[in-house]
């Protein structure tokens, strides 16, 4: 199973970026997605979880009302759309499955898959 985090760059603050997670070996329409990041120096954040369902999704207060998380099961893909980016979201992102879960978890340590990681750098 290989999971492919694609879609960062740098960006001016108040700009958009849409990253992209593909995962291959085997699908997970049964399976709860989510984002985290990670700054330099800090710790692994959540910053965004889907129910397989796509009906159920947490959102971290820090992200609520900019980001958006979505899947697309038919393609075996999840998405987060970063909108009003600031300064402060500049990190790693990382997606991850939680393999047989039916709803979003914000605990990283129960997520079994993770993707490799794309830079994100947002300037002022």
């Amino acid at each position: 199973v290989q999971l492919q985090a694609s879609g960062g760059g740098s960006v001016q603050a108040g700009g958009s970026l849409r990253l992209s997670c593909a995962a291959s070996g085997r699908t997970f329409m049964s399976d709860a997605w989510g984002w985290f990041r990670q700054a330099l120096g800090k710790g692994r954040e959540f910053v965004a979880a889907i129910s397989p369902s796509g009906k159920t999704i947490y959102y971290s207060d820090s992200v609520k009302g900019r980001f958006t998380i979505f899947r697309d099961d038919a393609k075996n893909m999840v998405y987060l759309q970063m909108d009003s980016l600031k300064p402060e979201d500049t990190a790693v992102y990382y997606c991850a499955v939680d393999e047989d879960s039916v709803v979003p978890r914000r605990t990283r340590v129960v997520y079994d898959y993770w993707g490799q990681g794309t830079l994100v750098t947002v300037s002022s």
